[in-house]
């Protein structure tokens, strides 16, 4: 008996015993896989990514945004109103280039106007040129108002300058009649020139006639002269 060897109990048909269980090797697989993954993801996010921000930083970035996009808001309102401005500004301007052209095309009728009157007026009575074409003169408080037209033949004749002189011949309040010069009047003309003003008398002379004479600058000889009666 002492050198027998006990039987080694085997479980009968009807029998079972507890075996281990361990983990699906797929399940490992799986579970290493996504660790391997995130912990990836993380470092090239950590590595090469852009920087995480704090909520600070977070909140600055958001309110930046914030005004930037006010900003915005408030250019966009400037171009909008410089836009309108532009349409106002486009269409006044519109506006004053077709006035400018209604004002060209009535000059334009003016200047012929004009020039078929300065054809059809009288002749200096002396034929000078500059002449005296027209002249009224009218006493009026004290003063003697003149309307003179000088005029030189043609269009095309060089630009007059000079002076024109009146001696006036009136009557003073105590009946006593007199000559008087007054101030020369400087001219200059092309075709023609409308001298007109008022010029005091001395001494509450009334005029009665004037004597007008038209002095080329620089010479004392007249290159014109008219006598007036005054109204």
């Amino acid at each position: 008996m002492l050198g027998s060897k006990r039987p080694v109990f085997k479980p009968t048909a009807y029998g079972h015993t507890r075996r281990k269980r361990r983990i699906p090797r797929w399940l490992v697989l799986m579970i290493t896989g996504m660790v391997l993954g995130a912990g990836g993801l993380l470092f090239i996010q950590k590595s090469y990514g852009p920087p995480m921000l704090t909520v600070e930083q977070s909140q600055q970035l958001h309110d930046e945004l914030n005004s930037v996009k006010s900003e915005n808001q408030r250019l966009q309102s400037r171009i909008s109103i410089a836009e309108r401005e532009r349409e106002e500004s486009l269409t006044e301007v519109s506006a004053i280039r077709s006035r400018q052209e209604r004002h060209d095309s009535i000059v334009t009728a003016l200047e012929k106007d004009i020039q078929l009157f300065a054809n059809a007026m009288p002749a200096d009575p002396r034929g000078t040129s500059p002449g005296i074409r027209a002249a009224e003169f009218i006493n009026q408080d004290g003063q003697l108002n003149y309307n003179i037209l000088l005029m030189q033949d043609s269009n095309d004749a060089p630009e007059f300058k000079g002076t024109m002189t009146f001696n006036v011949k009136g009557r003073y309040p105590n009946r006593r009649t007199g000559h008087v010069d007054l101030d020369p009047i400087e001219i200059q003309l092309g075709r023609y020139v409308h001298a007109q003003g008022a010029i005091a008398l001395p001494d509450g002379m009334t005029a009665t006639q004037v004597t007008i004479q038209v002095y080329p600058e620089g010479s004392e000889r007249a290159a014109a002269m008219r006598i007036i009666n005054v109204r």
